[in-house]
């Protein structure tokens, strides 16, 4: 099966980059109606705070603070946090840390 094709993931957290420079998104699928895609942050890396459409982030590894509005949320292994369209959400890693993201169309 070719990697655009690709819908069993074995390894995951294998596709995450990690770059001194920012998030470097892995997409899983990147298509307009959905999207999914695997991150790596470096310790000590952030997203800033950003509105966006709906959506879901679920932590594999490290631990951190996301950000949702004026709400924070300890993100460790096995954390889910969905976040309702328009809301703000950024994040701040404190290790190095791995989350698999998803949105749909807006």
């Amino acid at each position: 099966m070719s990697e655009t094709n690709q819908i069993y993931f074995a390894e995951t957290k294998s596709k995450a980059v990690f770059a001194a420079d920012g998030p470097k998104p892995q997409f899983l699928i990147d298509t307009p109606k959905f999207k999914s895609l695997v991150v790596g942050l470096e310790a000590g890396g952030q997203i800033p705070v950003h509105p966006g459409e709906a959506a879901m982030y679920h932590f594999l590894e490290g631990e951190g603070l996301m950000t949702v509005d004026d709400e924070a949320f300890a993100i460790k292994p096995g954390v889910t946090v969905v976040v309702p369209s328009g809301a703000k959400r950024g994040m701040n890693a404190k290790t190095r840390v791995i989350f698999l993201g998803a949105k749909g169309e807006q």
